[in-house]
């Protein structure tokens, strides 16, 4: 895995990139550094955030809770637990609550029990059109514990 830290600018850029797709104001990183993971992907550390870049779209990683609790959620039931910790998209029936959020928008997916978070998605529904709705896929699940990037970061930490 090649690793190089980012320039100024490229910091600059990422930063600003993350705070358009994700609507949220990310703090100025002073060092970032990009991990390459494969040819579409990557992970970027700094001191405060790490991400994944997957093509042109930004995630924030699963480990970054006080990042994740800034976004838009939707909690599900412990059925939902198991297949979403295997990839699967988030099925709207066993989604039990959900903040406001737009289609597209990156949403967390928190399990009910214990408040923590499985996956980081994109809706492929608003939130008002979830609630309108009892059947089908409504998140596209992107990022999920032990997922390639979970175990990436593994490797990178050490």
């Amino acid at each position: 895995m090649k690793s190089h830290n980012l320039s100024k600018s490229d910091i600059s850029s990422v930063v600003d990139k993350m705070s358009l797709q994700w609507h949220i104001d990310i703090p100025k990183a002073k060092t970032l550094v990009l991990h390459e993971i494969d040819d579409e992907t990557s992970m970027i550390t700094g001191d405060s955030i790490s991400a994944i870049q997957i093509g042109e779209t930004y995630l924030p990683f699963l480990s970054e809770t006080g990042l994740l609790e800034k976004f838009p959620k939707a909690i599900v039931d412990s059925g939902a637990i198991k297949f979403v910790c295997n990839g699967a998209n988030v099925m709207r029936p066993g989604i039990k609550k959900f903040t406001e959020f737009q289609k597209d928008d990156i949403i967390c997916v928190v399990e009910e029990v214990h408040n923590k978070f499985l996956a980081v998605g994109k809706a492929l529904i608003s939130s008002t059109e979830m609630a309108n709705t009892t059947k089908g896929e409504a998140i596209k699940n992107l990022h999920y514990i032990s997922d390639k990037y979970w175990e990436a970061a593994k490797l990178i930490k050490k």
